[in-house]
């Protein structure tokens, strides 16, 4: 699913461009969009998260995650630099599934509490990005973007004195997080739209261990930072 929509993606630009720069059509729409200091919008999207876990010499097998598509909102701020650089944030909400299993475990754990957790988060995303184009071509302008951000995971259970034993699976609330992505903006009658490819590396470790630090399920592990990929469509 991930391979398809990024594909399309690039259908979707590719078929753009060609029709931009081989018609004999110059019409250009919405031409001084870009003169603006600021412009404002919004955004739907998808994602697809994991985990990345770092082990100790104490792990066995490693984690097995389920990855499953989860959906974004947001607003967009762009703030013009220069011709070429906008500053922008884009603070969203964002729904994520994932599924977690320990096979290290052994059989009288796995009858209390068993080796397989559901992990349901809900984050506040707060990216700051700089977005780096090139000069338009008619209707059409390719970019790539990086940046920073950070998010506060309302599903977290940080303070839940529960641990797996409980099958309680802990997270952190606070993660930050560096970004990287490449989209197009195309520029239509009435608004511009965009769609765009980033992806997401947690840099903080976002699992709490559970209260025994020999525990079964998370004794072994050093890190668990989230990893993702963000499918957005934009209007502004």
């Amino acid at each position: 699913m991930k391979k398809l929509l990024v594909f399309l993606i690039l259908l979707i630009g590719y078929q753009s461009a060609q029709a931009q720069l081989f018609s004999k059509e110059r019409l250009r729409n919405r031409e001084n969009f870009d003169d603006q200091l600021f412009t404002y919008g919004y955004f739907l999207g998808l994602n697809y998260y994991d985990f990345k876990f770092d082990y100790n010499e104490h792990q066995k097998n490693d984690v097995l995650v389920k990855e499953n598509m989860g959906f974004n909102v947001g607003l967009i701020g762009d703030m013009r630099l220069n011709n070429y650089m906008n500053l922008r944030l884009e603070p969203g909400v964002t729904f994520v599934k994932r599924g977690v299993a320990f096979p290290a475990i052994s059989e009288s754990v796995f009858e209390k509490s068993g080796n397989h957790r559901t992990v349901t988060s809900t984050y506040i995303h707060l990216p700051l990005l700089v977005k780096f184009s090139t000069k338009r071509l008619n209707n059409f302008k390719p970019f790539i973007e990086a940046g920073v951000s950070t998010s506060v995971n309302l599903s977290s259970n940080q303070n839940n004195s529960d641990d797996n034993y409980s099958r309680e699976f802990r997270m952190k609330t606070n993660t930050y997080y560096w970004e990287i992505g490449f989209g197009v903006d195309l520029y239509l009658y009435y608004f511009k739209f965009t769609p765009s490819v980033r992806g997401v590396f947690a840099m903080s470790n976002e699992l709490v261990p559970d209260n025994h630090p020999g525990s079964e399920y998370t004794g072994g592990i050093d890190r668990m930072q989230s990893r993702g990929i963000f499918i957005n469509f934009k209007f502004q």
